[in-house]
Parts: structure tokens; C-alpha cells; sequence
């Protein structure tokens, strides 16, 4: 009898199935709260991006010194100050963040619909006729952004985190579900 990767990762999951069905519910929580409060939550987001940029960028500029005569230092110093100085701006005014972020959402939602709906259009295979239905799903939610636009840039993103957290929770718990049914089944 062999073992792979794939038993020892099956058995942990098994032992843990209850830590899988907590992240779960905790995961929707966070969720439902985030869609309650998608203002605030995408607020939140904005200064925590930042702090991410902030913190990225020192960290590129201390690489980008400690290696100097390397290939394109110039453009690694370069990166670290565009993420520093982007993560201040966030930090010192997250609405403006929100809404150019909020904006290049909508545009990036309008070009991907179109280029779905194009290659859907142009590549006839089984199956693409639900790229044809993304494409068309992205370029209404792209317009319905870019028609909301400013308004939609106060509680947009709060209201897809809001609803990432509740569909990767909902996936955790039914991952959660099914792991403890296995883990009474023989192996």
C-alpha cells in the first residue's frame, strides 16, 4: 500500500474538519457584517492597503540598497518609492483611494466583459457559451459601477469583500461537512 501526498493531506484535513467548519462561520460572520457596514469596511480596506504599500515599499527600498549593484537597481528603487508614496496617499486620504480604485474596477469589469464577449463570440466550443454569460455578467456590473460612480465608490468594495468572505465561508463549511463525513468512512 502507497501513501501520497495527497493521504497525509486528506488525513490532517480529517483530524481538523472542526477548525475548517469554525473558519467557516467565522468567515461568514465577518461577512454579513461587512455587507451590513460596506462603507466602513471599505474605508478600512483602503487604510489597510495602504499600510501594505507603506510597509512594501521600505521593505523593496532596504532590498533594493542591500543588493545596488545588481541589474536594474534603478527601477527597484523606483518601485519602492511609487508603493510608498501611494500607500502615504491612501493613508492620508483613503476616500480619494476609494474612488480612483472604485473606478478602475468598473473599467476593468467594462474591458474584461468585452473581451469575454468577444472571444466567445469569435471561438465557437463546447462550453462558451458560458464565457458569453461571464462576459455579458462583467460588462453589466462594469456599467453598473461606472453609471454609480462616485457614489458607488463608498461602499462597493466593502460590499465584494462582503461577499468573497460569505462565499469562501459557505465553501468552508460545506469543505468542513464533507471532510468529517470521510473522516467515519474506511479509508
Amino acid at each position: 500500500m502507497t501513501f501520497s501526498a495527497f493521504d497525509t493531506g486528506l488525513h490532517e484535513l480529517r483530524r481538523n474538519w472542526g477548525w475548517l467548519l469554525a473558519l467557516g462561520i467565522l468567515l461568514i460572520f465577518l461577512g454579513v457584517i461587512a455587507l451590513v457596514d460596506s462603507v466602513a469596511v471599505s474605508v478600512i480596506s483602503m487604510i489597510f492597503f495602504g499600510w501594505v504599500l507603506l510597509f512594501a515599499g521600505i521593505i523593496q527600498a532596504v532590498q533594493a540598497f542591500r543588493h545596488r549593484m545588481g541589474n536594474h537597481f534603478f527601477l527597484h528603487v523606483l518601485n519602492a518609492v511609487f508603493s510608498f508614496v501611494v500607500g502615504l496617499m491612501l493613508l492620508r486620504n483613503s476616500l480619494a483611494g476609494l474612488l480612483v480604485i472604485t473606478l478602475l474596477m468598473a473599467a476593468y469589469f467594462i474591458v474584461a466583459g468585452i473581451f469575454r464577449i468577444v472571444a466567445a463570440s469569435a471561438v465557437r466550443v463546447p462550453g462558451s457559451g458560458w464565457l458569453l454569460v461571464d462576459g455579458i455578467i462583467s460588462l453589466i456590473l462594469g456599467v453598473l459601477v461606472w453609471t454609480q460612480w462616485p457614489i458607488a465608490a463608498l461602499w462597493i468594495i466593502g460590499l465584494f469583500i462582503g461577499i468573497n468572505l460569505i462565499t469562501t465561508g459557505c465553501s468552508q463549511v460545506m469543505l468542513a461537512f464533507v471532510v468529517r463525513r470521510l473522516a467515519t468512512e474506511p479509508v
